[in-house]
């Protein structure tokens, strides 16, 4: 046990210094090009370094999962370097182009990040609902091979000020979560201060309300042996009396000082004299910073002490810059050692010039910490990225001859995918903010049923009170139903849709959500994409056709939301068979994992796959028919299609998206009465016509003059004088850009303001995108009032 106590203190020392030496070297030594402060947050690294290498190299096994803190990014990519994982060059370039990123990255690191982190908060909180979806693979047929594991958040303790942190908690504790650790980081600084006094007693009854275990972790190997001492009592009171900011002051100024002012209040008791004076002031500078945090044996002795699976949080004490020149200053957050500190503090650390990048500098046995990193258990089986098998797509067909709304049309598609016995159906996991019902889920949950590790019977069922909704929870159930907070939404489909690189088992999560409540997701919706998880994302009802509601729950911006975030394709069908069509390409597409080569019919990158955004609406539309052709088909999934094509003489086109097609085609007829050729473009995805637009253009910048996009094509054979008249139940600049594509004159109908309550009809003449606002914006284009 002293050996790995000795070997987990020199890997200690180790990230310490190669953690500090990135940042400085980024910041000191290598060019600069732009004069912009680099940064890298040195002393929130310093007050982890021991809980991250007591964590890593003594509690962890590989099935484990953690999200790092993401000021704690500089020991993380050290601890890989150390162990291999990362190199030198991508350490050098730490925040460069093509260096080791700013916060752990699973899609831009090469090392071997669990969790991204960044947006902080979010990070915490998705291992809570990671282990919620360990649970739901861990109870299927399909998922009991899967090694269970913790997982992890290293946290700081001013995230705990962010909100998400609350939801989760809450959720967990509807959940019966288990299998959690959150460790945080308390060194009571943040970016613009010092944490108020007794925080750590509001964290520790917070969680424990929640169902956790709290274990405080205050003091270290050193300030436990010094209470044992006579006087040692005297002097645990004076340091839990010592406010926060006077204790950073004091470990900043140094021994010294420490001395003189634990001799002025405590230096009359016989006892403590003797205590602090049998000390050097570099040795009592060490005992007064020996937090239990900042004390690699304690923290292994702690971590190793946890035999259960409840949800814990270590409230682990430490100092800001431990172990550093800065260590304490109330300004370290963002503060740098200068060059003469770092000099200095290398002479310190014993590490010799020209050696600074050596993992093993200063080692004196390099063969015996070598042995023993190679029998670390958490890096024993090298870089823990999965993969599962892609899932075949069922063909998705779905018709009406009736008056229906997208809404309502998927919540039938989905029925029938649970009606089946298809391998896809089996891995769905539906979940919803507590709008299950009233978002078109309600059909497939009562037949595939609600997740529980425990079943739990309905008793509206057993007493036999009609109801439509089947709440049974059973282990088997594939719905996981939450409360209504949508950042736990987007939360728990970015975990799930980590399920096949995280556990093996692929999952195909699909999450609903009313439409104007996308944006109150929308930082984990942003998180969830930028770590590549793959999900489906429905929100409906959308838009201004929500009308009795009124303008609190209709939505305006998010079209707008679907075209800027990466890594999602945004769809808006108006008609159920579109709809159709866009599912089975997106359940596909989902499960895609390729090099990123565009297609050239189109210039999307589709062989990348990503997650989907559906926007739906309650609005009944009559439907055009069964169709089968194949320029349909393939233009629903592109983005856009002619559903009345225009003729060679062609003088408006009406381009539309979503529920307004009713609208858009009554317009076409109506002006069709005087105008010849008239076209209408039915708009399925404004998002993916205008990546492949803007991509095209790309492609032809670099010299491939031939390059063109679909909406290119689509629209390359109107004549000039053409006009185009856009319409949508959302922002307007969602399609006003299509004039730009070849130069037509424009006007673009939407809604820019909060609504209010009234009918369908009512709204779309208040917001000018009925039928007759439309015809009236073709008499001006036409009319030549509208100048190009």
């Amino acid at each position: 046990m002293r050996a790995q106590t000795d070997h987990l203190k020199t890997i200690e020392q180790r990230l310490l210094w190669l953690s500090h030496w990135m940042i400085h070297h980024a910041n000191h030594v290598r060019p600069k090009v732009d004069g912009i402060k680099i940064g890298g947050h040195q002393a929130s690294s310093a007050s982890m370094v021991s809980i991250m290498t007591a964590l890593y190299f003594s509690a962890l096994r590989p099935e484990d999962r953690v999200a790092v803190k993401p000021h704690a990014s500089p020991i993380f990519h050290a601890m890989q370097y150390l162990m291999g994982n990362q190199t030198r060059e991508r350490m050098e370039n730490f925040r460069g182009y093509g260096g080791v990123q700013s916060y752990p990255s699973r899609t831009k690191d090469i090392d071997d990040v669990d969790f991204s982190t960044g947006s902080v908060g979010l990070g915490v909180g998705i291992t809570a609902l990671a282990s919620l979806v360990q649970d739901f693979i861990a109870a299927k047929d399909w998922g009991q091979d899967v090694r269970q594991g913790r997982m992890v958040a290293l946290v700081g303790d001013a995230e705990l000020d962010e909100g998400n942190v609350y939801e989760v908690l809450q959720e967990g504790w509807k959940n019966n979560l288990r299998n959690t650790w959150w460790i945080i980081d308390y060194n009571r600084q943040s970016l613009d201060g010092i944490v108020r006094e007794g925080l750590f007693e509001r964290i520790e009854k917070i969680f424990a309300a929640f169902g956790w275990d709290v274990v405080r972790v205050k003091y270290g190997a050193l300030q436990r042996a010094a209470f044992e001492e006579p006087g040692g009592a005297a002097l645990r009171d004076w340091i839990d009396a010592c406010p926060n900011q006077e204790y950073s002051a004091l470990t900043y100024m140094g021994g010294a000082v420490w001395r003189q002012r634990l001799m002025d209040d405590l230096g009359d008791q016989g006892d403590v004299t003797a205590l602090i004076e049998r000390r050097s002031d570099a040795e009592l500078a060490a005992l007064m910073e020996n937090l239990g945090g900042n004390c690699v044996e304690t923290m292994a002795d702690t971590f190793a002490a946890i035999d259960h699976d409840r949800p814990t949080c270590f409230l682990a004490y430490t100092i800001k810059g431990w172990g550093t020149p800065i260590a304490g200053h109330k300004d370290n957050h963002g503060g740098l050692m200068t060059k003469a500190q770092m000099a200095e503090w290398q002479a310190h650390m014993g590490v010799p010039e020209g050696q600074e990048w050596d993992p093993f500098a200063t080692v004196e046995d390099v063969e015996g910490l070598k042995a023993f990193l190679g029998q670390v258990p958490f890096f024993a089986e090298g870089i823990r990225r999965y993969t599962d098998a892609r899932l075949t797509v069922p063909a998705i067909a779905f018709s009406s001859d009736r008056e229906i709304s997208t809404q309502a049309a998927f919540g039938k598609i989905m029925d029938e995918l649970g009606k089946s016995d298809s391998d896809l159906a089996a891995r769905i996991m539906t979940t919803s903010p507590d709008v299950t019902g009233t978002t078109g889920l309600g059909a497939f949950v009562n037949r595939r049923k609600l997740f529980a590790r425990d079943a739990l019977r309905d008793a509206f069922i057993e007493h036999r009170i009609p109801s439509t909704a089947k709440w049974d929870f059973t282990p088997e159930g594939q719905h996981l139903e939450l409360g209504i907070a949508e950042m736990n939404l987007f939360l728990l489909l970015g975990a799930a849709g980590l399920a096949h690189s995280l556990w093996g088992k692929r999952l195909i999560p699909i999450g609903t959500v009313y439409d104007p409540f996308v944006h109150r997701g929308l930082d984990a919706l942003n998180y969830a994409c930028y770590q590549d998880a793959r999900f489906m994302i429905v929100g409906t009802p959308s838009g201004v056709t929500l009308a009795p509601e009124g303008g609190a729950h209709q939505s305006i911006g998010t079209p707008l939301t679907g075209m800027a975030q990466d890594g999602l394709a945004a769809f808006e069908p108006a008609f159920a068979d579109e709809l159709a069509v866009i599912m089975e390409w997106a359940f596909d597409y989902m499960q895609r994992d390729g090099e990123g080569d565009p297609d050239e019919r189109t210039w999307l990158r589709d062989e990348t796959g990503g997650s989907v955004y559906l926007r739906l609406t309650t609005k009944p539309l009559e439907q055009p028919g069964k169709r089968v052709d194949d320029a349909f088909r393939q233009g629903a999934i592109d983005g856009a299609y002619w559903l009345r094509k225009p003729g060679p003489n062609c003088s408006v086109v009406i381009a539309y998206q979503g529920a307004v097609a009713d609208e858009a085609i009554a317009a076409a007829g109506m002006i069709g009465e005087t105008r010849r050729d008239v076209g209408v473009l039915a708009v399925t995805s404004a998002d993916r016509l205008n990546a492949g637009w803007t991509a095209a253009q790309r492609e032809r910048a670099r010299g491939n003059t031939n390059a063109r996009s679909h909406i290119e094509r689509l629209l390359g054979d109107l004549p000039r004088h053409c006009a185009i008249v856009t319409v949508i139940d959302g922002h307007p600049a969602t399609l006003a850009w299509l004039g730009s594509v070849a130069g037509h004159r424009t006007i673009s109908h939407g809604v820019e303001h909060f609504g209010q309550t009234g009918t369908i009809g009512d709204l779309a003449r208040h917001f000018g995108i009925d039928r007759k606002a439309l015809v009236q914006s073709v008499s001006r284009l036409t009319d030549g009032m509208v100048i190009a």
